[in-house]
């Protein structure tokens, strides 16, 4: 079982009264201060039933700003919620840079309580907890600062404290049955807990097993940690601050970080995959129109039977300026009920997607079971314009495709179809279409002077394409690569390939 120093330690009034003074002053002053900087900080806050979570979230809502706080708790996940992969909630629920969230029952209490009633098996749990590892590293390499709070009662101090709260009019109501069975269960509770905090407790999330059977030593501790790591943030580098003295009996449980995977992919800059492409592939316009309706008439009637299956489909399309995304996204949406499909075009981030991890905004628009997102352009920005443009500095790009491949790795889990399209043209056919819409007075505006800049950088962009490929073509989720230089052929593929798809998932 957990071993907590010094369990029952109790804090004197007026060594508490002192010591929070200074506490809430210096928390407000780092919270000032992380205001407008890059660092988002998430702390959680997980225990045993009457250990105190709910009250020291409120307290620290007292000594700081409020405004700038972000609380959540996670009940059962609603209908809306479970008809889009489980971690959709948590990351909408992420705070922005600059601010602190603070979240009860996050993403450890279902894993947890389903080991607990045997729902799940001893690997399957693990796994879980592989995956909110995976999670938790994504986020801190963005910068996140991740602290996470396991508040402990014995069980004798628990029962005495559900009695405790049952027994007074003003307070039973916090008393659930619920909380009574879980108390029943409280070895097998300390066994999943521990295999928990073992498995998920490393240097960039650290757990800290709290004592809450007295309230101002459980305070004293969290707030004392959190301005701890405030601090160290928010410290000048090279530049120490005094630290508070930690409280005694507190010590977060650790394991080593894992170092981040070296890139072992290297692609062989003189030969492109996208050479390998047969560009004299055509369509005469009659074959096409027919290829056209019968394509469509495929993608319907597949799409329609997804629908009532809860299976979703999401269609990437990538490809060169001019390749015809536009013209091949009308076919896909001709052939659907305008009911189930949304396209989400992708353009340079707007303040509120850039407060925050990249991948934030495209999980927003995940839509519910059944339905389809069409991206025009998408997540792959980080590997192509990001890193061409020097948007992204190495270190964030080059961790992107592990970030990506386990992105779609759970929507793929969540019986979400994911169809990826490279529409790829020669130089000279782009320089061909760019000159054509210059002249066009429809089309004029789809042209810019970045659409000329960037065929400057067409070898660089080719270079990004290729390794993207090669290390974010999965069995769940595999590029197509498209010969687009003539359209009717490239809009033939996409329906088609679209359709193949979802008929292979059903």
């Amino acid at each position: 079982m957990f071993e907590v120093a010094e369990i029952g330690r109790k804090v004197a009034k007026d060594v508490y009264e002192s010591e929070i003074a200074k506490l809430r002053w210096e928390l407000l002053d780092a919270q000032r201060r992380l205001d407008g900087g890059r660092t988002p900080v998430i702390v959680l806050f997980g225990g045993v039933d009457g250990a105190g979570k709910s009250e020291t979230v409120h307290l620290l809502n007292e000594w700081m700003d409020p405004r700038y706080l972000i609380n959540r708790a996670f009940d059962v996940p609603s209908e809306d919620e479970r008809e889009r992969p489980p971690f959709w909630r948590y990351w909408l629920a992420l705070p922005p840079y600059g601010r602190i969230g603070m979240f009860m029952s996050a993403w450890y209490s279902q894993p947890l309580l389903d080991r607990v009633h045997r729902d799940l098996t001893g690997a399957e749990f693990e796994s879980q907890l592989e995956r909110i590892a995976t999670f938790e590293r994504t986020l801190a390499d963005d910068g996140a600062v991740i602290l996470k709070f396991w508040m402990h009662l014995d069980k004798k101090a628990q029962k005495k404290r559900l009695t405790a709260l049952s027994k007074d009019p003003l307070t039973s109501w916090r008393v659930t049955k619920k909380q009574w069975e879980n108390w029943r269960r409280y070895d097998r509770f300390m066994a999943a807990a521990e295999r928990l905090i073992q498995m998920t407790s490393v240097a960039h999330a650290p757990w800290f097993i709290v004592d809450g059977s007295d309230e101002r030593y459980r305070s004293l501790v969290v707030g004392t940690e959190l301005q701890r790591a405030l601090d160290r943030v928010l410290e000048p580098e090279g530049v120490p601050k005094p630290s508070r003295k930690r409280p005694r009996a507190i010590a977060p449980v650790t394991r080593p970080s894992a170092e981040p995977a070296s890139i072992v992919t290297r692609i062989d800059q003189e030969h492109s995959i996208l050479d390998t492409l047969d560009m004299t592939k055509a369509l005469p316009d009659a074959a096409a129109k027919t290829a056209v309706l019968e394509q469509q008439g495929r993608l319907n009637r597949s799409q329609r039977k997804a629908t009532a299956r809860d299976v979703s489909l999401i269609l990437v399309f990538e490809g060169w300026d001019a390749a015809g995304k536009g013209g091949a996204i009308r076919r896909v949406t001709s052939a659907l009920d305008p009911r189930v499909y949304r396209i989400v075009p992708i353009a340079a981030p707007t303040d509120e997607e850039r407060a925050r991890h990249y991948l934030w905004r495209f999980w927003r628009h995940l839509s519910r079971a059944g339905r389809v997102t069409i991206f025009d352009r998408s997540w792959y920005g980080r590997v192509l314009v990001e890193r061409v443009e020097g948007l992204a500095p190495e270190r964030d790009w080059s961790r992107a495709y592990s970030e990506i491949e386990d992105f779609e790795r759970q929507l793929s889990e969540h019986r979400i179809v994911i169809v990826k399209y490279w529409l790829h043209i020669t130089k000279q056919e782009q320089e061909k279409r760019f000159n054509e819409r210059a002249a066009s007075p429809y089309k004029s505006w789809k042209l810019t002077a970045d659409d000329w800049r960037n065929r400057e950088k067409w070898d660089a962009y080719e270079l990004a394409v290729n390794e993207m490929v090669a290390r974010t073509s999965t069995r769940h989720a595999p590029w197509h690569l498209i010969p687009a230089n003539d359209k009717n052929f490239a809009r033939v593929e996409v329906l088609r390939i679209a359709a193949d798809a979802l008929a292979g998932a059903l």
